[in-house]
C-alpha cells in the first residue's frame, strides 16, 4: 500500500477541471481566451464555448461520468442540481454519441418557481437560468449515484434578478476589486491588476451513530435535539477538545480528506472542538467565489461520508442544549494579484500608511454597516447560540489587540503613529527550549470581528449556512469605505498630509467600534450600549437591516442588490424563520403526545404497581409513591404545555405570511416550545431506561 501522505500531492485535485487540466487539454488560442473570461471578465464566443465544453466532457467521461449538472446554491440553505446525461439524440442506426454543447455549458434553465423567490417569481413564471461562473473550476463528484460532472453557476430569474446566493457574491467582489484597485494605485502600485478578497472558514459539526439518529424524530426533521435531558458529563473538564481522535472518528476523517483533495478543497486541519462528539475542519484560503464553492462541497462531504461510516453529521448550529454549538469562523483577507497582502501590518504597522489607511476604512465600514454585518449571520440556529458564552454576542465590535490598538489610540492622539509595541522574549521557565517571541497581540475568541495577524476573523456565522451572505456583505461595505476614501485623496493637493488626516479622521469617528475585552462580559453589553452599538438578539429583528435606507442606497450604488432583489430576500427569511419554527413545534407535539408522555405514563403505572406491591408485603411504599406523585405532575405539565403549543401554533399559522408571523413564532410559539420541553426533560432522569423510547444525550455524545 502506498504511503497516503506521499500520495496527497498527486491525489489533490485529480477530480478537478482545474488550469493544469486546461492547459494540457484546451487549444492554446482557447485556453487564453478562457483565461482572459476568468481574470478579465471577457466574454466568451459560442465557438469558444464549445471546445470546452467538448474538452470538458471528454474529460469527465474519462472520469467515469454520465452526467453534468449546473451545480447552483438558490435560497434554500443547501445547493441544487438537475442531473442531464451527456446522450445526444439517437443516430439512424440506433447509436448515441455523447456531447456537451458550450450553449448547455453556458446557461441552464431549472424551474425558478419551484425555489424560494420572495415574489420575484410567480407560480407561472417559471422560467429561470443558471449561468456557468468560470471563476470556479468544474469538477467531478463520485458518489452513489455514480460520476457526475458539476459546473458551479450563478441562478438568476428570466429577468436577471438574482435568486441565489452566488450571484450576490460575484457582484460584490467586482465592486471591491473596483474600487480596492483605486486605492493602491495612489500608494504607486501600477503593476496589481486586481485585488481580491481571499476566505478560509472554518467548519465545525457534530458526528453521532446512525442508527440512534434514526431513532430521533428531532434529529431527523430539524437537525437538533427538540428535548433531552443532560447527561452526567458535558465539556466541563476540557477533555474532548484537541483530544485524541477515537478510531471511528479518525477513519471517518480520513476519507473526508482524501474525498475533498481530490475535489480540490484544500483541508488543511481538523481536531476535537469544544463539545463531546463536535469537531473541526478547516481549509487553506482561497480567493472567495472558490471557497463559498468549496464549503459547500466541504458539508455535502462530510454528510455523505459519515453515511458510509454509519454515521450521521450534524451541521445545525445547536443540536444539544447545554453544549457548545457549532458555528463557522469566516478568515476574510484582501490580496493583490502580484502577491500583496492589504491586511499584512508588516513589522511596523505605524509606518505601515497604506495598511493603516485599509484598517481605518474596515472600522469604518464595519461600524458603519454593523446591522448588515449581523443580519449576514442571522439564522434560527444562530438565535441559540449567539451571546450565550460559546460564541460572539450579538453585539458587533471589532478586535484589534493590544498592538494596533496602541496605534490607533496614538493617532487619534496626535494624527500620527510614532511606534509599535513589539512581541517579547516568551519566558517558559524551561532551559532547554529554544528562543521562541511572542506575538505582539494576544486572540480574543469572544470577539466577533477579530484581527488575526494578517485577515480580519468573522466568527459569528452559522454552522450550516452559506459563507457567500457575509463575505457579500464584507466586500460591499468596504468598498464603499474604500471609495470614500479615494473620492478624497484622488483630489488631494497634498497626499501626504490628506492620507494621514483622512486616517486620523477615521479611527476618531469609529474607535467606539474597537474592543478588546470579554465579549460574553455583562458589562460589555451596557458599555456597547453607552457606545450606541446596535445589540440584535434575534433573526427576526436583524432580517429589517436589509432594507434601511442606508442599506438599499450601499448596495444599490455598487450594483450588489436592486431593491427588489432586497425585498424578495427580507420576504424568503421571514418564511424561512416561521417554517423552521413551524417544523420544530410540529416535531415537538408529535413527538411528546406519541412516545415520550406515553413513556412517562407507562413508568407511572409501573411505579402505581410496584407501590401497591411492597404495600401488599406489609412495607411502607413511600418513595415509590413519592417518585410517583413527582412524575405524574410531570405528565400533567406536560399535556398541559403540549396542548397550549398546538394552540399558539394554529394561532402562528392563521397570520399572513411576513414579519407579523415571524415575530409570533418567536415571541409566542418558542416559549411555549420551551414550557413543553421543561418537564418532559425534568421527567426523563426519573424514567426506567428501559422504557424511555429515544436515544439520550449520553447515547449520542459518548457512544460513537
Amino acid at each position: 500500500m502506498n504511503n497516503e501522505l506521499t500520495d496527497v500531492s498527486a491525489l489533490f485535485g485529480e477530480d478537478v477541471f482545474n488550469d493544469t487540466v486546461m492547459q494540457v487539454r484546451l487549444p492554446k488560442k482557447t485556453y487564453q481566451k478562457m483565461k482572459r473570461a476568468i481574470e478579465e471578465g471577457e466574454t466568451l464566443d459560442l465557438e469558444t464555448a464549445d471546445v470546452i465544453a467538448h474538452e470538458m466532457k471528454e474529460w469527465a467521461l474519462e472520469k467515469g461520468a454520465t452526467h453534468f449538472t449546473h451545480w447552483f446554491q438558490p435560497l434554500t440553505g443547501v445547493t441544487a442540481e438537475k442531473h442531464d446525461a451527456f446522450l445526444s439524440a439517437p443516430l439512424p442506426s440506433g447509436k448515441v454519441l455523447m456531447s456537451l454543447s458550450g450553449k448547455e455549458l453556458i446557461k441552464g434553465e431549472p424551474d425558478a418557481s419551484s425555489f424560494p423567490s420572495g415574489g420575484l417569481r410567480a407560480t407561472f413564471e417559471a422560467r429561470g437560468y443558471t449561468l456557468w461562473d468560470m471563476t470556479s473550476p468544474a469538477f467531478v463528484r463520485h458518489d452513489e449515484a455514480g460520476a457526475t460532472l458539476c459546473i458551479p453557476t450563478a441562478f438568476c430569474s428570466y429577468t436577471g434578478e438574482a435568486l441565489d446566493q452566488k450571484t450576490p457574491l460575484l457582484r460584490s467582489i467586482a465592486a471591491l476589486d473596483k474600487q480596492a484597485l483605486r486605492l493602491v494605485r495612489l500608494f504607486g502600485n501600477t503593476k496589481a491588476k486586481h485585488v481580491t478578497p481571499y476566505v478560509g472558514p472554518e467548519q465545525e459539526y457534530f458526528i453521532v451513530d446512525r442508527e440512534k439518529y434514526l431513532k430521533r424524530t428531532d434529529l431527523v426533521f430539524t437537525g437538533r435535539t427538540l428535548f433531552g435531558a443532560a447527561a452526567p458529563k458535558g465539556q466541563e473538564l476540557d477533555d474532548h477538545y484537541f483530544g485524541t481522535l477515537r478510531p471511528r472518528i479518525a477513519s471517518y476523517m480520513r476519507d473526508v480528506n482524501r474525498e475533498l483533495w481530490k475535489l480540490g478543497v484544500p483541508a488543511k486541519t481538523q481536531h476535537n472542538e469544544a463539545a463531546p462528539a463536535q469537531h473541526e475542519l478547516a481549509p487553506v484560503y482561497e480567493k472567495a467565489t472558490v471557497a463559498v464553492d468549496h464549503n459547500q462541497i466541504i458539508m455535502q462531504t462530510l454528510k455523505r461520508v459519515a453515511t458510509r461510516h454509519g454515521l450521521r453529521c450534524l451541521l445545525h448550529e445547536k443540536p444539544f442544549a447545554g453544549v457548545n454549538g457549532s458555528g463557522k469562523h469566516d478568515n476574510w483577507s484582501l490580496m493583490t494579484d502580484d502577491g500583496v497582502n492589504l491586511l499584512d501590518p508588516g513589522t511596523t504597522p505605524h509606518e505601515n500608511i497604506q495598511f493603516l489607511l485599509v484598517l481605518t476604512c474596515i472600522l469604518k465600514a464595519v461600524d458603519t454597516h454593523a446591522d448588515l454585518l449581523r443580519e449576514s449571520a442571522a439564522d434560527v440556529g444562530n438565535d441559540l447560540r449567539l451571546g450565550g458564552n460559546e460564541a460572539p454576542p450579538a453585539i458587533i465590535s471589532v478586535f484589534l489587540g493590544e498592538q494596533l490598538e496602541d496605534v490607533i489610540s496614538q493617532l487619534v492622539a496626535t494624527g500620527r503613529a510614532a511606534s509599535t509595541i513589539k512581541g517579547e522574549r516568551l519566558r517558559t521557565g524551561i532551559a532547554n527550549v529554544g528562543e521562541v517571541r511572542r506575538d505582539a497581540t494576544d486572540r480574543n475568541r469572544t470577539s466577533p470581528f477579530a484581527f488575526t495577524g494578517n485577515k480580519f476573523e468573522f466568527r459569528m456565522v452559522g454552522s450550516r449556512d452559506s459563507v457567500a451572505p457575509p463575505n457579500t456583505v464584507l466586500n460591499t461595505i468596504v468598498a464603499e469605505a474604500f471609495r470614500d476614501a479615494c473620492d478624497v485623496l484622488e483630489q488631494a493637493e497634498d497626499f501626504g498630509s490628506a492620507v494621514h488626516d483622512l486616517i486620523k479622521e477615521y479611527a476618531t469617528a469609529h474607535q467606539r467600534i474597537i474592543f478588546n475585552g470579554n465579549g460574553y462580559s455583562d458589562s460589555w453589553v451596557h458599555e456597547a450600549k453607552r457606545r450606541g452599538l446596535p445589540n440584535i438578539g434575534s433573526m427576526v429583528d436583524a432580517i429589517p437591516a436589509l432594507t434601511t435606507e442606508k442599506a438599499v442606497r450601499l448596495f444599490d450604488e455598487f450594483g450588489v442588490f436592486s431593491e427588489s432583489e432586497l425585498l424578495s430576500r427580507i420576504e424568503v427569511k421571514y418564511d424561512t424563520y416561521s417554517k423552521d419554527i413551524r417544523i420544530e413545534a410540529r416535531t415537538m407535539i408529535d413527538m411528546a403526545g406519541r412516545e415520550l408522555i406515553p413513556a412517562m405514563i407507562r413508568y407511572c403505572g409501573v411505579l402505581a404497581k410496584t407501590a401497591r406491591a411492597v404495600e401488599e408485603c406489609g412495607l411502607p411504599a413511600d418513595v415509590e409513591k413519592e417518585m410517583l406523585v413527582r412524575l405524574n405532575g410531570l405528565v400533567k405539565e406536560a399535556q398541559n404545555a403540549k396542548c397550549a403549543l398546538a394552540e399558539k401554533l394554529e394561532g402562528a399559522e392563521r397570520l399572513p405570511e411576513g414579519r407579523a408571523q415571524a415575530v409570533f413564532y418567536r415571541d409566542e410559539v418558542v416559549p411555549a416550545m420551551n414550557a413543553l420541553r421543561t418537564p418532559v426533560d425534568a421527567a426523563e432522569p426519573l424514567v426506567d431506561r428501559a422504557l424511555w423510547p429515544v436515544p439520550t444525550y449520553a447515547d449520542l455524545l459518548f457512544e460513537v
